[in-house]
């Protein structure tokens, strides 16, 4: 690997390391959610969500569309899904 792939691959997952934004990604693997929905799952406040989420948009992992008053979220890179999805078999095989 070349140094400029390990160093994006290191900020990349440095993003997603946190507990909050990792519960986040989880809960985006099969949906897009409100703020609002998300708040409610992570139990944190709307501008901690917010905070979140907009180091999540800045990396591009997910993305967003505005529904009138609602901002949706979904994962943007098919790879972080792939990525959540093998996270998952290793450590949390009992919810397969």
């Amino acid at each position: 690997m070349e140094n400029e792939q390990i160093e994006a691959m290191s900020k990349l997952l440095k993003s997603m390391s946190h507990p909050i934004r990792l519960k986040i990604l989880c809960l985006l693997q099969d949906k897009e959610m409100s703020v609002g929905d998300i708040r409610e799952q992570v139990k944190t406040t709307n501008a901690n969500v917010s905070q979140h989420l907009n180091i999540l948009r800045s990396q591009g992992i997910i993305d967003y569309r505005k529904d009138a008053n609602f901002i949706y979220n979904r994962i943007h890179d098919p790879r972080i899904i792939e990525l959540m999805a093998k996270m998952q078999t290793l450590f949390c095989p009992s919810v397969q």
